[in-house]
């Protein structure tokens, strides 16, 4: 099991990432999305809620450049589901379940970023809450070691998970020209405290150059009830 604090201190540019897992008392369900950036069109951003979800906007309206890959819905929720991405297949996902497609059946019609020459993935997760219970699911969707002639699906479910464990999956497995792409499975990652000690932590370890901005949510697992922190650097 790693330590998410020295996974992302030992990291200056993990890109995006997403942690799922269960509080270590057993009760809360747990995910956070966190984004970072290199370019002044990725830095110009923040987290704003959004119905039971977030979204990114630009901080400074007349400085955005090219919003396709940078403006999106980060968190939707439907029912007992919570998907969380690092793109527009957030919704691509949301509204393959409305029409009874599985995580991964909704996802077979998306591929990695088209921003040659990293061909960022496309990384996804999902919370599923149910009877007092819940299980997660994570995706990456990225280049066949960085040709775009073929996209390589990996997708992960994690049934009961255990206390004070998550997984921990990001975009990068760190900076250089082009970017290259996370590699291997999910990492089992420690997951301590509560919501706010949580936030902290993460959002002290990430590179204060390249951070952005940080999405963290608790659910409780018995009644679905949540608690949600947003931090941006830009203020």
């Amino acid at each position: 099991m790693k330590q998410l604090a020295q996974e992302l201190k030992n990291n200056a540019y993990p890109g995006r990432g997403i942690v799922i897992g269960r509080s270590a008392d057993g009760k809360k369900a747990v995910t956070a999305y966190f984004i970072m950036g290199r370019s002044g069109n990725s830095r110009n951003r923040i987290f704003v809620a959004e119905g039971e979800g977030i979204r990114t906007k630009a901080f400074d309206p007349s400085k955005l450049e090219d919003p396709s890959l940078v403006i999106y819905a980060a968190v939707r929720v439907l029912g007992g589901d919570t998907i969380v991405t690092n793109g527009d297949q957030t919704d691509t996902i949301y509204e393959g379940f409305t029409k009874g497609l599985t995580f991964e059946q909704a996802l077979r019609s998306r591929e990695f970023e088209p921003d040659a020459p990293n061909y960022t993935p496309r990384i996804s997760g999902m919370l599923h809450m149910e009877n007092g219970g819940f299980n997660y699911a994570m995706s990456i969707l990225k280049s066949d070691h960085g040709s775009p002639e073929c996209c390589n699906r990996y997708t992960f479910s994690y049934d009961n998970p255990a206390s004070g464990e998550g997984r921990f999956l990001h975009t990068y497995m760190g900076d250089g020209n082009p970017l290259p792409s996370f590699e291997g499975e999910p990492k089992l990652v420690e997951i301590q405290g509560d919501i706010d000690s949580f936030a902290n932590m993460l959002w002290e370890n990430l590179n204060q150059e390249n951070k952005v901005s940080l999405f963290v949510r608790f659910i409780d697992i018995a009644d679905g009830q949540y608690e949600t922190r947003i931090i941006n650097k830009n203020q």
